[in-house]
């Protein structure tokens, strides 16, 4: 008899739950996995024994659960710490589990590279797979990350909406923040929003390049003298020349400090040192817990990862992440591949190359990039 366990990690997406269906339909397809449970909130599910029999689950619930946002099984931040190990490899084994499927981001796959160590180093027989989840598509090995796409799309369509609101009264500079941390990926989604050469975003601020105020304040009255209007876009992580937030409110973050409200003090700069009407939004969270603007590809590459784990881990795969490959040609496709945990686990930041030379926006290497999997925003019609 050998049992698995799945859990989530990190922050959720409007996906994370197709990976857990594509776990559960491949898993009860093996007749070597004889249990499959499902960790509440995480590692401190394992620590707590609070677990929920998938198997148990029937179909049709499982199929409707799929298709929400966030994570069904509930998620965490908790960190496996070196005194959890002894009592998670003692829930493992009161269980009889030898798979064990990690779903998450940078941090959750270097925490499923040290469980998979330990349990060689114990001679535990457990294979560990990792599940790529994260909106912030900052995983190496692979082309993408599920959830990706779909927060893409929601960011796109807030922004051409605002854009919306911006064109039709003028006057008024807006800046949208965007998650991401310090990746520029989701910022960069903005631009396939527009559809016209002065549609919003008119500018972007990516994360991984230093911005000053000086510039800032140039771009925004550039294009303010040109339109009498302006939508800027800024990653939640952007920072000054000298590595501050503009002087934001900051909170400890997954990935160390984080600006709460940096578009708001941008809003503010300009308002002071530009003398124009200024305001921010923030839509955050709405991104991964909203399901307004689903993306079906999104969904089915995320199932497609969670069946893709369980086929790696049953031929004998352990200690690697499931990734997405995208083959060549004109019509877009993805291969699932297997990537390293360790190799998984470093961050991937938007490419430099895909900036253009004053920082301020995007490339079209990225938007042919981003286009296939987020698909077209549509547009407005206009008198």
């Amino acid at each position: 008899m050998s049992g698995a366990v799945v859990l989530h990690s990190g922050g959720p997406t409007p996906v994370i739950n197709a990976s857990l269906l594509g776990v559960v339909e491949e898993a009860r397809r093996h007749a070597g996995i004889t249990a499959l449970h499902g960790a509440r909130h995480g590692i401190g599910g394992v620590l707590r024994e609070d677990f929920v029999d998938l198997f148990s689950i029937d179909p049709k619930t499982l199929d409707s659960v799929a298709r929400a946002p966030s994570s069904a099984l509930g998620t965490s931040r908790d960190e496996v710490r070196e005194e959890d190990l002894e009592r998670i490899f003692s829930v493992l084994a009161k269980r009889a589990v030898r798979y064990l499927f990690y779903t998450g981001g940078n941090g959750s796959m270097s925490a499923a590279s040290r469980i998979e160590r330990h349990a060689k180093d114990r001679g535990y027989e457990l294979r560990v797979v990792g599940i790529p989840k994260t909106i912030d598509n900052d995983l190496a090995g692979t082309d993408h990350t599920p959830g990706y796409a779909t927060a893409a799309r929601f960011f796109a369509c807030a922004v051409r909406d605002i854009g919306a609101d911006n064109r039709s009264l003028p006057g008024q500079v807006e800046f949208i923040e965007v998650l991401g941390r310090n990746a520029g990926w989701l910022v960069a989604a903005t631009a396939l929003a527009r559809h016209d050469p002065d549609d919003a975003p008119h500018l972007i601020y990516f994360p991984e390049a230093r911005l000053t105020l000086e510039q800032l304040l140039d771009d925004v009255d550039r294009v303010y003298q040109r339109l009498g209007r302006c939508v800027a876009a800024v990653c939640e992580g952007q920072l000054d020349e000298n590595g501050q937030p503009f002087g934001a409110d900051v909170r400890s973050g997954s990935g160390g400090t984080l600006a709460m409200n940096v578009a708001h003090r941008l809003a503010i700069l300009v308002m002071e040192k530009l003398k124009l009407r200024a305001r921010s939004e923030k839509p955050g969270l709405l991104a991964r817990s909203g399901a307004a603007y689903p993306c079906e590809l999104d969904w089915n590459e995320a199932r497609l990862c969670g069946e893709a784990a369980v086929r790696a881990a049953i031929e004998g795969a352990s200690g690697v992440m499931i990734g997405l490959v995208r083959e060549a040609g004109a019509l877009y496709a993805v291969r699932t591949t297997l990537v390293p945990l360790e190799e998984a686990a470093r961050q991937k930041l938007y490419p430099p190359e895909w900036r253009n030379a004053a920082g301020n926006d995007v490339r079209p290497e990225f938007v042919e990039y981003a286009a296939p999997l987020v698909g077209a925003i549509p547009g407005y019609a206009a008198l």
